[in-house]
């Protein structure tokens, strides 16, 4: 019995040290999957700030063209009003001779 248990204990003694190579491996193989998922995560950061600045510069070229296009609207607006007063002007002239 006592040398069953010598046996298993230097069995156990003789793991130990591939536990702890093992352990330490693994610790490391976590740290790696850590790093690259940080770098992809950085880097996808990095893609969406610059998705965003495209987005933004696309929303004010967008925007810089809806107000041409209003201004264009108002100034062809104006025009016809114009054309209405001088129409306005030219029947009261004919009424008052």
């Amino acid at each position: 019995m006592r040398k069953g248990k010598n046996k298993a204990e230097e069995d156990l003694d003789s793991l130990k040290p591939d536990y702890k190579k093992l352990y330490l491996l693994m610790r490391t193989v976590g740290l790696d999957a850590l790093e690259r998922d940080l770098l992809e995560s950085q880097n996808e950061k990095v893609g969406l700030r610059a998705r965003v600045a495209e987005l933004e510069r696309s929303l004010h070229q967008y925007c810089s063209c809806n107000s041409t296009i209003e201004l264009k609207a108002s100034l062809n607006k104006i025009e016809e009003l114009k054309g209405k007063i001088e129409e306005l002007e030219t029947a009261m002239q004919n009424c008052e001779l």
